[in-house]
């Protein structure tokens, strides 16, 4: 390993390969806009009304598991669980749905 000479081109040649990718890569807006359609539709279809809330309390109102478990009065183990379980089902629904 010590013997191998430094080859300074790989840093440079990742580099130029950055911006030729950023160039040429297509435009994913119609994917993202059909991703944030079916995330609202999966939210409002798939989840529970509690994991409903407590997704709502987590990503739109930003608060941590133990803020919402001390505002609704459950464990915080409870949130844990049900966010995951709200997760997986969000995940299942989308991954049909792209």
């Amino acid at each position: 390993m010590g013997n191998t000479p430094f080859d300074t081109r790989s840093s440079e040649w990742i580099g130029d390969m950055t911006v030729w990718l950023r160039e040429n890569s297509g435009d994913n807006a119609e994917q993202l806009a059909r991703l944030r359609r079916n995330l609202r539709m999966a939210r409002e279809r798939e989840l529970t009304p509690c994991q409903r809330r407590m997704v709502d309390m987590r990503f739109d109102q930003n608060m941590r598991p133990a803020e919402i478990a001390r505002e609704l009065g459950v464990n915080p183990s409870t949130v844990s669980r049900t966010l995951r379980r709200a997760m997986e089902r969000l995940r299942r629904y989308l991954r049909y749905s792209l």
